[in-house]
């Protein structure tokens, strides 16, 4: 339905209309088109050029002699429509106007020219059986009141709609979820690239990647392997780690040594016997000796001289061969603590110049090589001891177990080393891969840890069912379309048997006959052959058997409007309920034709309710008034009335105003002002104006009431005497002010002086209580038709 003319610009008469200004009620509240709107206006005001701007809309295209037309149509639930998108909207619309005229009866410009031909249906009985089975299968289209296949269909469009956007919901949820992973700039895997290694990843590749972590044979990263990557990733490229000399400790030379010292015999042989049993004994006195020997002749311990005997028998005691034996054994001790000094240093081994990711490896071999040293270090220490043993009892050999060389353990770890350090210098080629694999794995346990949050597989298979769901009442509803699609085609294919042109021209005819009694002008449809050889069809007007020529301007008119109505019934709008528009249909017609236009108005298209919504302008009083008679024409949700002026070169269209919508005639209108005058509140000033309007309205309601009540012409008749009986004074009151405040011709000093308003009020009682009186059964219509209620007795 179209709600306004939102603005016209550069339209002929109309130049920057707004409709929102211009239109608006009392109460400052926008006025919209209601089903029924009618339009009064003088000729040249403008009410053609509305009519083209609808026409523009039903057949697409307006008159290239407009420069630069601008428009803008507002319609119900559609986009505003211009001069840009004319036919955009949608809708079915007709519009009767003078160019509907030259377009479709060329004959009224060119009497040789013939009318286009429209077919209607009608003629089979059978086929429309037909039809209407098939018409009733389809059912009503009606919102709210759908039946039959638009039943069904409205049924199934729900459910596929419901359907549909349960899929759509549940489906939009999971792609926010795969999106915001993919792509949060705070949690999403494209913004922590120094970690998952994609800063051009999208919601695609996260797809790709669930696919992988939900295989079967998928393994994500422990958290231990997460720390171990996340390790790597904050490593540089490290410089060659240098070689470390391999351990050498040679404990085979030094276990046959010991032995040899450790098991050496002494010969006993001038040997004192006391100290070779008793080796501290032994000990104390090579300690003493070594004090005493040419330092003291006297024993320190004893005060005794030491004699040259004793000194002869100590040095045959402590001879040469225990001495060297002695120092040997000093010295091979020595040595060993020097190794066990010493062997600590060997294969020392720093991780932290290692990647992390030998580190654990490295932390094994750190273990093993301390394990060795330590053990290599209590075996020479064990032998360490036996030496010191048998220093202790120098002249007594002593028994020794060989020692176990633990050196090549050490030997192992240093060749494990030397793996793990070539390894390290040629994996700082190779640690851009690793990092990058590391991100890899990284990210797929991030998606991991996701799918499992989410419950990515539980999720998809929900939206797959409601996909599958919205699928098949997608398919349900595609299928009950194609079942209306076939209905439909199978009424049009036998409406095409029924086309029939010449059923357009009777409808003309009838139309003619019945409403305007035209029996001697008729519409003949005639059967010609085209170039091709095919039927053609053409219309031709006919008085009394032949063709017409010369018709008058009423002729033409009435022969136009029948025309467009029949056409209402074509095959091509009948049943469409379209949009129409009649412009001025009555148009150098009789008041007898006005009516029959408006009767047929009123029976095809009202009555029928053969349309959406409708509008008709015209010019004429005599018409306006029938047209307020239509039905819901003075219901004021159903019908807007407008009144189209020109003001100089522009028109503007306004609400109409109340002397013209709400009474039939004027004599009910001046009638409406003497009531108001009788109940009027002398104090009020906005009321003054019905006591300056009193003599005028009363003389013309007088002049006209009183005509039709005495019609019988007498001469020097006193009509008003002859209404107000023997009441002389009341008759004489009304006279004068008829007379006195009616005319200032003559009494021009009544002009100058103010209006006696208790006079005009009283008369105003007195003229409506003499009618009430004279005929109760008019007063209480009169009242009626000003919209006052009449009190039941």
């Amino acid at each position: 339905m179209i709600t306004k003319f939102k603005t016209i610009a550069n339209l002929a008469v109309f130049q920057n209309f707004v409709w929102d200004t211009t239109i608006r009620d009392e109460g400052n509240n926008v006025v919209l088109f209601k089903p029924i709107n009618i339009f009064y206006g003088r000729n040249y005001s403008g009410k053609t050029t509305l009519s083209r701007i609808v026409r523009a809309l039903e057949t697409g295209n307006i008159s290239d002699k407009y420069e630069n037309p601008q428009f803008e149509v507002s319609i119900q639930d559609v986009t505003d429509t211009n001069q840009n998108n004319l036919t955009a909207h949608g809708k079915k619309i007709r519009v009767f106007n003078e160019d509907f005229v030259k377009d479709n009866l060329r004959f009224i410009v060119n009497s040789d020219e013939s009318i286009t031909p429209f077919a209607i249906i009608g003629g089979n009985a059978t086929i429309e059986a037909e039809i209407q089975t098939l018409k009733n299968d389809l059912g009503s289209n009606e919102e709210e009141n759908e039946s039959g296949l638009y039943l069904e269909l409205k049924n199934v469009v729900a459910m596929a709609t419901t359907a549909s956007q349960a899929y759509q919901t549940e489906n939009y949820q999971l792609n926010q979820q795969l999106t915001a992973k993919a792509l949060d700039r705070t949690t999403g895997i494209k913004y922590r690239s120094d970690r998952f290694g994609d800063q051009n990843y999208t919601t695609a590749k996260l797809s790709s990647d669930i696919e992988t972590v939900l295989a079967t044979s998928f393994q994500p990263l422990t958290d231990d392997e997460v720390t171990q990557k996340l390790n790597l990733l904050n490593e540089r490229a490290n410089a060659d780690i240098s070689e470390i000399a391999k351990p050498n400790l040679d404990l085979n030379t030094l276990n046959t040594k010991a032995k040899e010292l450790v098991t050496k015999s002494i010969s006993s042989s001038n040997k004192i016997e006391q100290l070779l049993k008793d080796a501290i004994l032994n000990r104390w006195v090579k300690e003493g000796r070594q004090i005493h020997k040419d330092i003291l002749e006297q024993c320190s311990f004893c005060g005794n001289d030491i004699s040259q005997e004793r000194w002869n028998e100590l040095d045959s005691h402590f001879d040469e061969e225990s001495e060297n034996l002695e120092k040997e054994i000093e010295t091979l001790i020595a040595e060993i603590v020097t190794k066990i000094r010493n062997v600590d240093t060997l294969l020392q081994i720093n991780k932290n110049v290692f990647y992390s990711k030998f580190h654990l490896d490295l932390d094994a071999l750190i273990s093993q090589r301390q394990q060795a040293i330590d053990n290599t270090k209590s075996e020479l220490n064990r032998v360490k001891e036996k030496l010191q043993e048998r220093k202790d009892d120098l002249l007594n050999s002593k028994t020794y177990d060989d020692i176990t060389d633990n050196s090549q353990q050490l030997e192992d770890c240093w060749t494990a080393f030397e793996k793990y350090r070539t390894e390290a210098n040629s994996y700082s080629n190779s640690l851009g891969t690793e990092q990058t694999e590391a991100k890899r794995l990284l990210r797929l346990r991030e998606v991991s840890d996701f799918v499992a949050t989410i419950q990515y597989t539980n999720a998809t298979s929900r939206v797959q069912a409601l996909k599958a769901t919205a699928d098949t009442e997608a398919q349900n509803k595609q299928a009950v379309e194609e079942k209306i699609k076939q209905q439909i085609r199978q009424i049009e294919d036998k409406e095409r048997l029924m086309k029939d042109e010449e059923k357009g021209a009777l409808k003309v005819n009838e139309y003619l006959n019945n409403f305007f009694g035209h029996d001697f002008l008729t519409l003949k449809a005639l059967e010609e052959a085209d170039v091709l050889g095919s039927k053609k069809i053409r219309f031709e007007i006919v008085r009394n058997g032949k063709k017409a020529h010369h018709l008058s301007e009423g002729e033409c008119s009435l022969i136009a409007f029948c025309y467009f109505m029949a056409k209402l019934e074509d095959v091509e709008t009948k049943g469409s309920k379209p949009i129409i528009w009649i412009d001025d249909p009555i148009s150098s017609l009789d008041s007898n034709h006005i009516f029959f236009v408006y009767s047929l108005i009123n029976a095809e298209i009202i009555t029928k309710q053969e349309y959406e919504q409708i509008f008709i302008s015209t010019h004429n009083l005599d018409f306006l008034k029938y047209l307020k008679r239509l039905p819901s024409a003075l219901n004021k949700n159903q019908s807007a009335y407008f009144l189209i002026t020109r003001e100089n070169k522009n028109s503007k269209i306004k609400i109409m105003p109340r002397y013209l919508k709400d009474y039939v005639t004027e004599f009910n209108f001046l009638f409406h002002q003497i009531y108001l005058c009788s109940i009027a509140n002398a104090d009020d000033e906005n009321q003054h104006n019905l006591f300056y309007n009193f003599g005028n309205n009363t003389r013309k309601f007088l002049e006209a009431f009183l005509y039709y009540k005495y019609p019988n012409a007498v001469e020097k008749d006193d009509k008003l005497t002859r209404f107000f009986g023997g009441n002389r004074q009341a008759s004489s009151l009304t006279d004068r002010i008829n007379n006195e405040f009616s005319h200032l011709e003559a009494l021009f000093e009544k002009g100058m002086t103010p209006i006696d308003i208790p006079e005009m009020k009283k008369t105003a009682a007195f003229i409506l209580d003499k009618i009430k009186e004279k005929d109760k059964e008019q007063f209480e219509a009169l009242l009626l038709s000003i919209g006052i209620e009449i009190e039941t007795e």
